[in-house]
């Protein structure tokens, strides 16, 4: 018997239960508002509370040292609790969101801001961060598209997988390193209308053609524990649901590790209808090997009873309880149960210059140039800058679920171009502070005038931190209040008006792609991004950033994604004022505002030379691609090259495109590369009618350039 089993033997069935919750820290204070408040309402007792596993949302190393030492005090087995908080883009200094991050294309970028986060979150105490999220989406409207890398798995899941190398070291059980927990399994990406929480419906052949790759890249990468999502697919509740949590996790995928429950996930199956009380939340949550029941009760107070009725063996909570205590033994706590939280060292470890120049660099390459008509980037020679509207030197731009990061630590963007330019050379104006009052133009006569008065304009403009995120949805994209308007008048004051936006999704910004002869989406960048948006603007650093969620030009287009398939009736891009009887708008275009993939550089890239080794591929054999990429340009830059493929005839409607391979490249002035991709028989397998997972023979098509504009095509055929 090992030493896990052995403890195991020894406990009894409410120590085995406590294993198997989690609570927030603020149950462990000692105020009156807290003991008479939520621990009432849960109907938990101290012996309960005392016996919970694991921690979330505790305040500071020290909460969590009385916390976890009374527990040990306590606890009769000495099994420390783990402590857990949602680090999702960094800690304490910040970095871009991640659907931001995405459009680095980056995987080394990913893991570098991962190791920053973990380094400053376990000197603070965290030992579990609830990161990264996979979900898979593709409306606009769903606030916490925010916190996903966007419309394609491939993508995803290459930065999820990096984000959990940085996360987990040189090993979980070490002080600077974080365990991670994939989440939210599955599909609530594709939540109904767009609304957080709200019904997903999907085909299982489209569940596993775009949903779960993410999840399963996540699991190959190590990640040791899973959270379902709070949605119901196809009916089930992703908790309750067999198919997903048994089936397709335990069984297909092999997965041992361990199962959280999303925030008071099983007592919301009550709402959901699936459960008449609390005692079949549990019992539904439970025989789908949800291990640990976060901020419910349902497991303490109702699972010895089922147990006892017969319904579960005491085998079967055996089996969960050893899951957990696998993971502590992973975590390292049972030597070290504070996991080398050191206040003193997180301190210095906070936005430190070390840390900063990461989250600058990453800030820089997730910026996307939606446009530019030659306008950028500015001379630094310029006599006059104006640094114009709401976010203009508007700190709030560190995004949803910034952790215990501080709006005041982040650099503005008036504070970046003041240090590049010095005082003398900015003027700056609001414009509109308000941005949920339509009526406020208060500020507009002065921007105006500071338009007026300086030789090139930085407006910035941007949606409020709280618009995006988790229960933050919209049915109306364009930006609130009366910021188009004063880009209006902001633009007819002076045309050499560069827009940099903060957003935390994709915006409609049909009126700015029309008047405006410079877009910088900035998205919301964390601690330097008012750095990098001044060294991007002035040309001390290249934009890079390619989109991973398409901007539509309206809200009406939303759900709208690249990798869609055609119809039996398509509006054909060859006959651009074709009407009638297709699969289209009177109102509106059918493609997006800015597609997929699409991002514009200060260089000139050139490609040619679309290569393959071989116009045959078979099912045991591979085709080797290159192509040549050359910088056209005076200024050195990088450049995404991404590899769509198209299977031209399938037993089910395929994709009018789908990305297998991407390669992000640096080029100096004038200089080639060759680079080169491997295509595989497993890259064209989708799922069938019958869900088995294949290819078939026949034509593809390989396509060079970015969703909606290829440079380059070559045919093979897999035979």
């Amino acid at each position: 018997m090992n030493r896990l089993e052995k403890l195991l033997s020894q406990m009894s069935i409410h120590d085995k239960i406590g294993q198997l919750t989690q609570y927030n820290a603020a149950l462990y204070t000692k105020t009156t508002a807290e003991i008479t408040g939520p621990k009432a309402k849960l109907g938990l007792t101290d012996e309960d509370l005392a016996a919970a596993g694991s921690i979330l949302n505790f305040a500071s190393v020290q909460e969590m040292k009385d916390i976890q030492d009374k527990h040990l005090q306590n606890d009769p087995n000495k099994i420390p609790m783990s402590f857990m908080m949602d680090v999702i883009h960094g800690y304490r200094t910040i970095f871009p969101i991640p659907l931001g991050l995405g459009c680095s294309f980056d995987p080394e970028i990913a893991e570098e801001c991962s190791r920053v986060a973990a380094r400053e979150a376990s000197a603070s105490g965290v030992q579990v961060t609830f990161t990264p999220m996979v979900d898979y989406v593709r409306d606009a409207r769903w606030g916490r598209v925010m916190e996903t890398c966007g419309e394609e798995p491939l993508v995803t899941g290459a930065l999820a997988a990096a984000q959990i190398r940085g996360f987990h070291g040189d090993g979980m059980e070490k002080p600077g390193n974080l365990a991670t927990c994939v989440k939210h399994y599955a599909g609530y990406g594709g939540a109904e209308a767009g609304r957080d929480y709200n019904l997903v419906e999907v085909s299982e052949r489209e569940l596993r053609e775009y949903y779960l790759p993410g999840y399963k890249a996540c699991l190959d990468a190590g990640a040791p524990m899973v959270m379902p999502s709070f949605n119901s697919l196809n009916g089930i509740p992703s908790i309750a649901n067999p198919m997903l949590m048994q089936k397709i996790l335990r069984q297909e995928w092999g997965f041992d590790g361990v199962v959280i429950s999303d925030y008071n996930a099983i007592g919301e199956l009550l709402p959901h209808g699936v459960a008449a009380d609390q005692k079949e939340a549990a019992k539904l949550a439970f025989e789908n090997t949800c291990d640990i029941e976060m901020c419910s009760s349902g497991y303490f107070h109702h699972l010895e009873a089922l147990i006892k009725e017969g319904i579960f063996t005491e085998e079967q909570l055996d089996a969960a309880v050893m899951r957990v205590l696998k993971f502590k033994d992973q975590l390292g706590l049972f030597d070290d149960p504070y996991h080398g939280a050191d206040a003193e060292l997180a301190e210095r470890l906070f936005l430190c210059d070390e840390h900063r120049a990461v989250v600058k660099k990453a800030a820089a390459e997730s910026a996307v140039l939606l446009k530019n008509d030659g306008l950028l980037p500015l001379s630094e020679k310029l006599n006059k800058v104006a640094v114009i509207g709401p976010f203009a030197d508007n700190h709030g731009i560190n995004g949803f679920w910034s952790c215990n990061g501080k709006d005041e630590d982040t650099t503005t963007v008036l504070q970046g171009v003041t240090a590049l330019l010095g005082d003398d050379k900015v003027v700056t104006a609001v414009g509109c502070g308000n941005l949920w009052d339509d009526n406020d133009t208060a500020g507009f006569a002065e921007a105006v005038a500071a338009a007026k008065e300086a030789d090139a304009v930085i407006l910035c403009l941007g949606e409020p931190q709280n618009y995006s995120g988790e229960g933050n949805c919209r049915t109306d994209l364009r930006l609130p209040g009366m910021q188009e308007e004063l880009a209006k008048q902001v633009i007819a004051a002076n045309p050499n008006t560069a827009v940099v936006l903060f957003n935390g999704r994709p915006l409609d910004v049909s009126l700015l792609h029309k008047i405006a002869p410079a877009i910088l989406t900035m998205w919301f960048p964390g601690t330097e991004g008012g750095n990098a948006a001044a060294e991007l603007i002035f040309g001390k650093r290249n934009p890079c950033g390619k989109l991973t969620m398409s901007f539509p030009h309206n809200v009406g287009q939303c759900p709208i994604y690249y990798n869609h398939p055609n119809t039996g009736r398509p509006r054909w891009r060859s006959q651009p004022d074709h009407r009638g009887y297709a699969s289209d708008y009177i109102d509106c275009a059918t493609l997006p505002l800015y597609s997929f993939g699409y991002g514009l550089s200060y260089s000139n890239f050139q490609y040619s030379d679309l290569i393959l080794s071989s116009r045959e591929m078979t099912m045991d054999s591979n085709i080797q691609v290159s192509v040549k990429v050359r910088n056209d340009s005076d200024r050195a830059g990088k450049e995404v090259v991404q590899l769509y493929m198209r299977d031209l005839v399938g037993s089910v409607v395929r994709p009018v495109q789908q990305l297998i391979a991407f390669e992000k490249i640096s080029l100096e002035p004038g200089e080639e590369k060759t680079v080169s991709f491997t295509v595989t028989e497993e890259m064209l397998r989708f799922y069938d009618m019958e869900g088995r997972h294949i290819s078939e023979k026949g034509d593809f098509t390989l396509m060079i350039g970015h969703a909606d504009h290829f440079v380059l095509t070559e045919k093979f055929q897999l035979v």
